[in-house]
């Protein structure tokens, strides 16, 4: 079953920055459900899941991203937007083939979406505690929080993004090649971290059986 983060009555966002943490809280706030099960190859498994998602998220932004002029700006939020479902949707089939979807809740969606892009905006729900990173499962308001400073960062990149936008063919395919790009930077992210977890899994399982023997 998908989780939700609740939904709070907020007033219409207005700059483009408010938009966008708007927008960052609906996708990262809904956890979706997988097909898929626990790979015996997961990493493997995985690359395959973001190698597809990655081709589907450049086609979406290159599409989106045709129209030039000041009307090419109007496309921002929806082209982001599409393509954080398509990466969304990525890290839960991730997560399902290294067997860790039960623990995939909207703080650890939000950091694998966003890590490579703003982590700095992520201090308050990723630690590093020596060797192992912990994702707390924060509540609402720290989500809020965390989504407002990634929806300023992801804001300010766009300057230059817009640019390319009065190009309409050299414009698609700049946007939808970052867009393939950025899709792999987030299948590397749920990689690295549902590989930990796992991991961890594993261990715990192997060090029950250990303790049922003696």
């Amino acid at each position: 079953m998908a989780k939700n983060v609740p939904a709070r009555r907020v007033a219409a966002p207005n700059t483009l920055a408010e938009r966008l943490t708007r927008a960052i809280l609906d996708v990262a706030g809904e956890v979706p459900d997988t097909n898929e099960h626990k790979s015996r190859g997961p990493d493997q498994r995985a690359r395959a899941i973001a190698s597809s998602a990655a081709n589907r998220a450049a086609l979406a932004a290159g599409t989106l991203a045709l129209p030039p002029g000041p009307l090419g700006w109007l496309t921002i939020v929806p082209e982001l937007v599409a393509i954080w479902r398509i990466q969304r949707q990525m890290v839960a089939d991730i997560s399902g083939a290294y067997g860790v979807s039960a623990e995939l809740t909207p703080s650890r969606m939000l950091y694998c979406l966003f890590r490579h892009a703003a982590a700095q905006a992520l201090r308050d729900v990723a630690v590093q505690v020596g060797a192992r990173l912990l994702i707390q499962d924060v509540p609402l308001r720290i989500i809020e929080r965390v989504a407002a400073k990634i929806g300023v960062s992801v804001s300010k990149r766009l300057v230059g993004r817009g640019i390319a936008r009065w190009l309409p063919v050299i414009g698609a395919l700049g946007v939808g090649a970052y867009a393939y790009y950025d899709t792999g930077q987030v299948a590397r992210t749920a990689m690295t971290l549902f590989a930990a977890e796992a991991a961890e899994q594993a261990e715990a399982k192997a060090a029950r059986a250990h303790g049922h023997k003696k």
